[in-house]
């Protein structure tokens, strides 16, 4: 059953000749439990379609439906309900309050939930973070955390409200290698319990967690490729991610554009030489004046 469908979704910002075309005539169908990577270049649209599917924005033309029900029309509350119960968010940039424990970060979500108690949200929160091996560090601020350890954190206070959907821009985008490995294993198994997961990405080393890659491109779906898990995309190594191989003529255009930047070293000292010069004959030349004037 597919549980995100996009029917030729349209993003429209500004007006008249301002107006920006972020995604143009989408059309995408995502089944429960898959695991998806989006790639594409900076500005082919990736954040706007998460946005769309997170129901953090509304497509200008074209349908939405999520988990069989259309929403691409609701009112603010009804679609923040949704998202509250059905989506899970995870973020590049961690977004985690400073001045709260991982705890209390994580049990953050629950506090819209009107009949819960505190002791409740805690003892919640705290079994998240056992499940993301974080439990020994559940009172620690962020500015104590290393940046893998605070991504955890962020993906377990994803996961508090059991939702059916994790949304993650970019999870790994701020993390050295180390900490990129910890985040995905962790979204690895939680894919493995029944959620689906959609994330972006530009590495494409990245793609062997996923079953399918879909490549963006100035607002439209130009590919979409099922893969096998622990394998990497094939069109991420050899397609339109493949480096252009350097040439000669590449080298020499790089060594002129960088000469005429940068002055050559021995333009500065030959200039400063004439200015002593011309300093040290103007200083002779009064001293003979002053010797004629004696002498009369």
């Amino acid at each position: 059953m597919a549980i995100i469908e996009l029917k030729d979704v349209s993003k429209l910002y500004g007006f008249g000749d301002a107006t920006t075309l972020a995604l143009d005539g989408v059309s995408l169908s995502i089944d429960e439990g898959e695991f998806v990577a989006i790639m594409g270049p900076s500005g082919c649209g990736k954040s706007t379609l998460m946005n769309m599917i997170g129901l953090l924005d509304r497509p200008t033309h074209g349908d939405f439906l999520l988990g069989g029900r259309k929403v691409s029309r609701l009112k603010p509350n009804r679609a923040a309900k949704i998202r509250r119960d059905t989506i899970g968010f995870i973020f590049q940039s961690f977004n985690l309050l400073p001045r709260l424990t991982a705890l209390e970060n994580v049990a953050l979500p629950l506090t819209y939930r009107t009949n819960m108690s505190q002791t409740k949200r805690l003892k919640m929160a705290s079994s998240i973070l056992e499940r993301v091996g974080m439990q020994e560090r559940e009172y620690f601020l962020p500015g104590q955390l290393s940046g893998g350890q605070i991504q955890s954190v962020a993906i377990a206070r994803a996961l508090v409200n059991n939702p059916r959907l994790i949304i993650a821009d970019e999870p790994t985008g701020n993390l050295d290698s180390n900490g990129s490995r910890l985040v995905m294993e962790l979204l690895s198994e939680i894919h493995k319990m029944g959620n689906t997961i959609l994330f972006v990405t530009h590495n494409p080393e990245l793609t062997r967690y996923a079953n399918r890659v879909i490549y963006m491109h100035d607002g439209q779906i130009i590919q979409d490729e099922a893969t096998d898990i622990g394998q990497v995309a094939v069109t991420a190594l050899r397609g339109m991610y493949k480096a252009r191989k350097m040439t000669e003529e590449d080298d020499l255009a790089g060594v002129s554009a960088l000469m005429k930047a940068k002055p050559h070293k021995d333009t500065k000292p030959t200039r400063k030489r004439k200015s002593t010069q011309k300093k040290s004959s103007t200083t002779r030349k009064k001293p003979a004046k002053t010797k004629k004037a004696t002498k009369k």
